[in-house]
Formats: C-alpha cells, sequence, structure tokens
C-alpha cells in the first residue's frame, strides 16, 4: 500500500536514519522529511519548515499532498506532531499524554508518587529533602543531570551559567537498580517489547555506560498501569524506571523508541522489523504480538574519559566474535576534539551485541574493544 509519511524531525539521528527512513522505503511509503535542517537529509524528499510549530506543520503539509501518516521519534517534536496527525484526522498520540511524557514537571505531577519541586530562575528555591536529584524541565541524553545532596542554590546556578533561564526539577533521589520498558501500542493493546538494566557511571552524574537485556523485567506491570494513567499507549514508549524498596518509580517517560542504538539492537534481538512495526502502528494497524526470545543482549557505550584530540577512531564494522554478533558504530571521528561533559555526548561509539548468553557478551565485547582501542591525547 503506497501511503504518504510526513516524518518532522531535527538534527539526524542514527534512530531515523537508519531505522525509520529505511523501514518507510521497505513499506514502499512516500516519504517527505519535514525539517529545519534539510541539508542534512540527502537523498531525500525534504521541505525546510520550522517544525517546532504545530501550525506551520500543519500548513505545510496541507498545501503539498494528502498525508497519510505523520510521525516523529524526536523528543522535541512529539507535542506538535500530534496536533498535526489530529488535525488531518490521523492515528497519533494523546498530545496532552506526549506534554505530560516530555515537561519532568507534569511527569511529576501526574504521578504523584515521588518528591519534586520546580526552580524557576529568578524565584527563592523550595526546601527540599536532600538528596535530590536537578535536571532541566525538558532536557535529555543526561545533560546537566546531578546529584546534590546540599546547597541546591550552587548546583542550581551552576546549571544556569550553561542554560540561562532554564526551568530545573529538583526530585527525590530513588536507590535501586534502573530499568528501562520497551512498549509498542496501537491505541487499544500495549505490547511489551522488552527491557534493559542500565548500568550508569560515577555518582553525582548519570551517564549510562551500558544496558544490558533483562529478561524478567520486574516491576512492568506496575509501570504498565501507570504509563496507562498518563494515557501512554499509542506508538512507541521508551520508560525508565527504579526498583525501589517501595516498588518499582518511574524515572521518565519519552515517548519515542528508545536511543543511542538501544533501538537497532532491539530489532537484531527480537529479530523483527521494530522500525516498519512503529510506522505500520501509526498507519492505523494493530500492534503486533512479540516474539519470545533468548539470549542475551547489550549495548556498551566507548565514552571519552579524558578531554583531549582524538587520536585513533575505529571505523564502522559488522562482524562476529564465535556465536556472538557485533556492530561497532562510531560517533565520532579521528582528529575531532573532545572534552569531557559526563553526560551521553561523552560517547565516541556504541557497541552492540547480541550472543547466547551475557558471559558470551561480555568476552565477546572485551575481545572487540581491546582489538580495536579508542586513543584520546
Amino acid at each position: 500500500m503506497h501511503l504518504r509519511l510526513y516524518l518532522t524531525t531535527l538534527n539526524p539521528t542514527d534512530s531515523v536514519t537508519r531505522g525509520f527512513l529505511p523501514a518507510a522505503k521497505a513499506l514502499g511509503w512516500e516519504i517527505t522529511v519535514l525539517t529545519d535542517r534539510p541539508e542534512a537529509y540527502p537523498g531525500h524528499d525534504t521541505i525546510q519548515a520550522d517544525v517546532r510549530d504545530p501550525k506551520t506543520v500543519i500548513d505545510v503539509i496541507a498545501r503539498h499532498h494528502r498525508p497519510d501518516v505523520i510521525f516523529s521519534n524526536s523528543d522535541h517534536l512529539q507535542v506538535e506532531t500530534a496536533l498535526a496527525a489530529d488535525y488531518f484526522g490521523l492515528p497519533g498520540k494523546d498530545w496532552r499524554a506526549c506534554l505530560t511524557a516530555k515537561n519532568k514537571a507534569l511527569t511529576r505531577h501526574a504521578l504523584g508518587d515521588v518528591r519534586s519541586a520546580r526552580l524557576v530562575p529568578g524565584e527563592p528555591l523550595p526546601d527540599v529533602t536532600f538528596p535530590v536529584v536537578v535536571k532541566p524541565r525538558e532536557g535529555v541524553a543526561s545533560e546537566d543531570v546531578v546529584l546534590v545532596r546540599e546547597n541546591l542554590q550552587e548546583a542550581a546556578d551552576d546549571i544556569w551559567t550553561r542554560r540561562p533561564g532554564t526551568v530545573l526539577v529538583a526530585e527525590e533521589y530513588l536507590e535501586g537498580p534502573l530499568m528501562t520498558l520497551e512498549t509498542l501500542g496501537d491505541g487499544t493493546t500495549t505490547r511489551i517489547l522488552g527491557g534493559f538494566r542500565t548500568t550508569l557511571g560515577p555518582l553525582p552524574h548519570f551517564v549510562e555506560e551500558r544496558l544490558d537485556w533483562s529478561a524478567d523485567l520486574p516491576g512492568a506491570a506496575e509501570v504498565l498501569n501507570r504509563l496507562a494513567g498518563l494515557n501512554i499507549g499509542f506508538g512507541a514508549c521508551h520508560t525508565e524506571y527504579v526498583l525501589t524498596g517501595e516498588g518499582p518509580r518511574i524515572v521518565e517517560v519519552n515517548y519515542r523508541v528508545i536511543g543511542d542504538n538501544c533501538d537497532l539492537l532491539l530489532a537484531d534481538h527480537l529479530d523483527v522489523p521494530l522500525f516498519e512495526w512503529i510506522l505500520r502502528v501509526h498507519a492505523g494497524e494493530p500492534a503486533p504480538e512479540v516474539p519470545p526470545t533468548t539470549g542475551h543482549a547489550a549495548t556498551v557505550s566507548v565514552l571519552a574519559t579524558r578531554s583531549g584530540t582524538i587520536m585513533k577512531a575505529p571505523k564502522e564494522l559488522t562482524g562476529a566474535y564465535e556465536d556472538v554478533r557485533l556492530w561497532h558504530l562510531p560517533l565520532k571521528e579521528a582528529g575531532q576534539p573532545v572534552s569531557v561533559t559526563n553526560t551521553n555526548r561523552d560517547y565516541l561509539a556504541l557497541l552492540r551485541a547480541v550472543g547466547p548468553d551475557r558471559e558470551a557478551v561480555d568476552t565477546a565485547a572485551k575481545a572487540f574493544l581491546d582489538a580495536h582501542p579508542w586513543v584520546v591525547a
């Protein structure tokens, strides 16, 4: 079926360029990319537009071609895209749910199970019970997320030097294993695709160093119920939660597919056309059943541990070590300067691995990284 897809996007991501655009092409769809940077999508039909403005998105589509699917995987464009899909009477997410998920203060208010407070520039800081995690209200990629044990003013001022005028959220620090829940819904049925256990770097920062497939997903049923309460049940959703002593507590809801190559890993591990599944839900098809899986999967982050210049950068590689499949994707290149930011922006590369068990994956990942080291000097 030759459907016409309008994909709204900002800067290109692997999820879009390696996932959704090839998937739409495989489906035989007509693709138009709406973006503020069309030069970043060579070889595609693009229209330059202010995609952060839903009125503009609607107007541009209305004078182009009749849409069948309006979709975005961008954290920043879910509300706008949902409003555009609704305007044209197409399947899509509830824009209110998108806004609640994106705005971390609204997420906390709606869930009501974790203490939190807004920090507004120019206003007196609220009283909080330490420790708290301070983060931008609408931040991404662990940027300016920090554990604060005392002196909230100092921590807030430090972030405001880099983000003047940004509203922050200070929320109760949740202790326990950090998990993810990956779901795909069609508005009626929500399927669990799977989930990961997240390994973080040293506090007070929250850099994701590694994600490992979790076969059991403790707390998933309760998290699903909380998502339903937020009216989140259409399309892909990536939810992070902590298994606390009082039960699972949601950290944040990202109303799009998981990033940092874990979506590609999920597709490889499940052995399903995941990106096509997501697009087809937005075309009005039911979410398919998820096949059972065996074995282990992990994404390992190669992090810059010092500032300097990249002297050695292994190329993109796909291969195998014994019975483990490996994919190495560089995110930076030789000669590029790097500075340690204590965020996910410190990634030099991502290594995906799928194998029979955790031990085999660990052995293969270590062997690969030992043989293909990154060097920063």
